[in-house]
């Protein structure tokens, strides 16, 4: 019998030679490395896990959610279980029931699957249950006391255990599903997409590093204090938004408020106090936690808190700290101007415009010139006029002028609507 395979050339390698160069290659292409490099997505992300708060990351398909997960394990040395909730049965998280030697006295136990096994015999991990957006309605219900409580039928997760989730919008979801309301409220929300530096460098081999919050100790118990403060102090304003159920089904799957997501949004805010972490990663995960506009009003919010109290900037001008953001430093100024109105006195309002003066000498002139006309409006017949008025006169000058063109605008197309008549 003849055989119709050629014989290899002398010196060639042999198959099993081929394919281990090939898993050579594969493995050179597979080692990467990671360097420090600022990335908000990734900060938020962290931050919230060393919050042990579950986070439920939304991104459209080989966006690198997965990928971000594999890396934040590695970075904080925490083994990864990956469980895809779409392929799972509700009792793969509920538990199975097991019958026992006397079930009527004894009962029936709902015995764990083996990755929670696994977890607890590790003691901490990160537990990414995966697809969730494609789970049915009846797995989202079971995985509601895992999110929530930890349980994975009977067996207690250990504390060392985040958890972290990734859906796809439902359009780009094989066969998806909207979140239900409660498994969605358990989440902080945050939204991945791809940096084109991040992913360029990566494809390069050098991906951005995860790394913890730097938490300073001296700072704890004012970080506590502070996010209490703000967020019982916004919500004391606010006590519409204490709870609110969206009304569309869509945005029920999302962030929305309730005593749940604002008890995150505190932790939250706590957790980034102490962190000094930026207002753009800060703001990522309020959002993430509320929803956009109850998120966004409490930013704001944060930021009345954070202005200086107007008594005390009249009370010494000449080292008045204004704030360095123009909304805000603007906002203060009204303040200090609003004060004098509420109480006009001659000091008082001479010392507003030793305030101006100062802010003239640390910022942009134009944000004073509706500070400036406002006080200037207050001005009694017997008050003269101060010397620092002259360090302000191109301000109030430009304020006049504004204040004309608006009359002449005015009336101007006041004559040409008299006119078309």
């Amino acid at each position: 019998m003849t055989s119709n395979t050629l014989p290899s050339a002398p010196g060639a390698p042999t198959t099993g030679a081929q394919l281990a160069l090939a898993d050579d290659l594969l493995r050179r292409l597979r080692t990467t490395t990671t360097e420090p490099r600022p990335d908000e997505q990734l900060e938020a992300l962290t931050l919230a896990v060393a919050a042990d708060l579950p986070v439920l990351l939304w991104g459209e398909p080989g966006i690198g959610k997965t990928a971000a997960l594999t890396q934040l394990a590695t970075s904080l040395d925490l083994p990864l279980t990956t469980v895809i909730a779409s392929v799972h049965e509700p009792s793969d998280f509920s538990g199975l029931p097991i019958v026992g030697d006397d079930p009527a006295v004894q009962g029936v136990p709902m015995a764990p699957p083996q990755w929670a096994v696994e977890l607890v015999r590790a003691g901490k991990g990160l537990l990414f249950l995966d697809e969730l957006s494609t789970a049915t309605p009846a797995v989202q219900a079971a995985l509601l006391r895992v999110v929530l409580e930890r349980k994975v039928g009977a067996l207690q997760l250990p504390p060392g255990v985040r958890i972290v989730a990734a859906a796809n919008p439902r359009a780009s979801a094989a066969d998806g599903w909207e979140l239900s309301p409660p498994l969605a409220n358990r989440f902080v929300h945050l939204y991945w997409v791809h940096d084109r530096d991040v992913v360029v460098r990566g494809l390069g081999g050098v991906w951005p590093r995860a790394e913890l919050p730097r938490l300073e100790p001296e700072r704890l118990p004012e970080a506590v204090a502070y996010a209490r403060r703000a967020v019982c102090g916004f919500l004391q304003a606010r006590p519409t938004l204490i709870h609110r159920l969206p009304g569309t089904e869509s945005r029920r799957g999302a962030a929305w408020p309730s005593p749940r997501s604002w008890e995150a949004a505190l932790t939250l805010l706590a957790f980034g106090t102490a962190a000094a972490v930026s207002r753009e990663v800060l703001a990522l995960l309020i959002r993430g936690a509320v929803g956009d506009g109850p998120g966004l009003e409490l930013l704001a919010h944060l930021d009345r808190m954070d202005l200086p109290d107007p008594e005390s900037l009249l009370a010494d001008p000449p080292v008045a700290e204004l704030p360095e953001r123009g909304d805000l430093r603007q906002a203060a100024l009204e303040a200090v101007v609003a004060a004098v109105g509420a109480r006009p006195e001659r000091e008082r309002w001479e010392a507003a415009w030793k305030v101006l003066a100062r802010a003239l000498e640390t910022g942009a002139p134009d944000l004073l010139v509706a500070p400036a006309t406002t006080l200037a409006a207050l001005r009694r017949d017997d008050w003269q006029l101060p010397q620092t008025l002259d360090r302000l006169a191109g301000v109030v000058g430009l304020a006049r002028r504004a204040d004309r063109s608006v009359v002449r605008a005015t009336a101007g197309s006041g004559s040409a609507a008299g006119a078309r008549r």
